[in-house]
């Protein structure tokens, strides 16, 4: 099989990064190549790819002068690896237009919650604060809204009653984790 290729972009500690490239290393990604890691800060995350030789990036935010420029650098950035597809893996940045024009329907994006539910940057405090007894976790195509796009997978958990936003966060990165692995799987066999 030929390399299907991935640039994953990450903002924090990477563990969406880890999970992939462990799937890689113990073969349940067949195929699958990290081609480079593009993170919008030095995120800590960014080591697993140093470690591994694989290329890594910060494209700041702060360095461009408008939204439009940093997206055409990411483009640029990106382009450059030729993928097959663009994970968001915990990248805590909204992509514009030139950036979702480049690789529109292979950009995915992972949301810790049951979307179309709880959308933004709190979906886990907002699923606890509105009272619901099931959530989880969504990968979607990414499109211009904020976490709008069309549905690929979802996996659902019970809420324990007494749970904090911090447990059941990490309980929600678990499932979030395997199900990312397994949309890139698929992906990968075009399925």
């Amino acid at each position: 099989m030929n390399d299907f290729t991935c640039v994953v972009f990450i903002s924090g500690t990477g563990s969406n990064l880890r999970a992939i490239l462990e799937a890689i290393e113990k073969g349940a990604l067949a195929g699958v190549k990290v081609a480079a890691v593009i993170a919008d800060v030095d995120a800590p995350g960014l080591s697993f790819a140093r470690d591994r030789g694989i290329p890594a990036h910060v494209v700041p935010l702060a360095d461009y002068s408008t939204r439009e420029d940093w997206n055409r650098a990411l483009v640029d950035c990106t382009a450059h690896y030729a993928p097959d597809l663009v994970v968001l893996a915990g990248f805590m940045r909204l992509l514009g237009a030139p950036m979702l024009e480049a690789f529109r329907g292979r950009i995915i994006n992972t949301h810790p919650a049951l979307l179309p539910a709880f959308p933004g940057a709190h979906g886990v405090r907002d699923a606890l604060n509105y009272g619901v007894k099931v959530t989880g976790a969504t990968v979607i195509d990414v499109d211009e809204g904020v976490d709008t796009g069309a549905i690929i997978d979802q996996r659902a958990l019970t809420i324990r009653p007494g749970e904090s936003e911090e447990e059941l966060h990490e309980r929600i990165k678990v499932i979030e984790r395997e199900m990312l692995v397994d949309v890139i799987a698929r992906r990968a066999r075009n399925e």
